[in-house]
C-alpha cells in the first residue's frame, strides 16, 4: 500500500476510534454508574471495536498469545504504544491500571478508570508515588482484578533500551501477588507518536508467571530478561532488526 494512502487510512481509523470511544462510553455510562461490571463491558466492547477496525481499515491485525491471567495478579508489560494497552485490556477480564494522575482529568477516561479501580500516581514524585501505589493496593481501594503496570514507566520505541523502574518490584514484594510478564511488538506498526499505522500483525504475549516470594533484585532481573527477550523475538518476527546493543544485560 502506498504511504500516502496508508497515512490517510490511518487518519480515518484514528478519527473513528475516538468517535467510537465517545459513543460507547456515553451509552454505557448510566449502567456503569449503577454497576461497575458494565464499565468492563464498555471497555471490552471498545477495545474489540478498535482491534477489528484497525484490521479492516489499516490492515493491522492483532493477536493475544499465551495464558491470559484471570486471577488477582500483577501484569507487568512492555509498553510501546497505545495499541498494546488495547490488546491487554481486551483480553483481561477485570483490568485496572497504575496510570498517570493527569489522565484522571480526562472526560470519559477518568470515569471508567475510577469504576475499574485504576490508581493514579504522580510520576514527578517518585518516592511518594510508589508509597501511595502500594498503600492503595494493599488497603483495598481498588476492585479485584488484574493490575497492569509498565515497568519502564512510559512508552519505549522498538530498539530503544530503557531501565526498568523498581516500583514494579516494590509492588510485587509488598502485595505478595504473582506477576505475569507481557511482551509485545506493537511499536513496529503503531508508533508511540504520529498518525501512521502500518500493516502486519501486532502481538501481545503473556509470558510464564513469576510466582510471589522472590527477592527484589532477582525478581527485577527475571522480569526484564523475560519481557525484553520475548519482545525482541516478537519484533524480529515482525521484520524489525533489533540492534545487538539494545539486548538486555543480564545480572548473575
Amino acid at each position: 500500500m502506498p504511504y500516502p494512502i496508508q497515512w490517510i487510512l490511518s487518519l480515518l481509523f484514528i478519527i473513528q476510534m475516538y468517535v467510537a470511544m465517545a459513543i460507547i462510553g456515553l451509552i454505557f455510562t448510566p449502567l456503569a454508574a449503577f454497576d461497575r461490571k458494565y464499565a468492563f463491558h464498555a471497555i471490552h466492547a471498545w477495545c474489540t471495536w478498535v482491534r477489528i477496525s484497525a484490521h479492516v481499515i489499516c490492515g493491522l491485525k492483532s493477536e493475544v498469545r499465551g495464558e491470559v491471567p484471570t486471577d488477582e495478579v500483577i501484569v507487568a508489560s512492555k509498553h510501546q504504544s497505545f495499541f498494546d494497552i488495547i490488546l491487554i485490556v481486551s483480553a483481561l477480564p477485570r483490568p485496572k491500571f497504575i496510570m498517570k494522575k493527569s489522565l484522571e482529568k480526562m472526560p470519559i477516561v477518568s470515569f471508567y478508570a475510577e469504576r475499574c479501580g485504576c490508581i493514579g500516581v504522580d510520576r514527578g514524585k517518585k518516592g511518594q508515588a510508589i508509597k501511595k501505589m502500594v498503600a492503595d493496593v494493599k488497603a483495598g481501594h481498588t476492585s479485584p482484578g488484574q493490575l497492569i503496570i509498565f515497568p519502564q514507566g512510559t512508552r519505549v520505541a522498538p530498539g530503544v533500551k530503557m531501565d526498568y523502574k523498581v516500583g514494579t518490584g516494590v509492588l510485587y514484594k509488598e502485595t505478595g501477588q504473582d506477576c505475569v510478564p507481557a511482551a509485545t511488538n506493537v511499536g513496529v506498526f503503531w508508533k508511540r507518536q504520529g498518525i501512521y499505522r502500518g500493516r502486519g500483525t501486532a502481538v501481545v504475549e503473556f509470558l510464564p508467571r513469576i510466582e510471589a516470594g522472590r527477592g527484589l533484585k532477582v525478581f527485577m532481573n527475571d522480569l526484564e530478561t523475560s519481557v525484553e527477550t520475548a519482545s525482541n523475538r516478537l519484533m524480529a518476527d515482525a521484520g524489525f532488526d533489533v540492534p545487538a546493543d539494545k539486548l538486555p544485560t543480564l545480572e548473575t
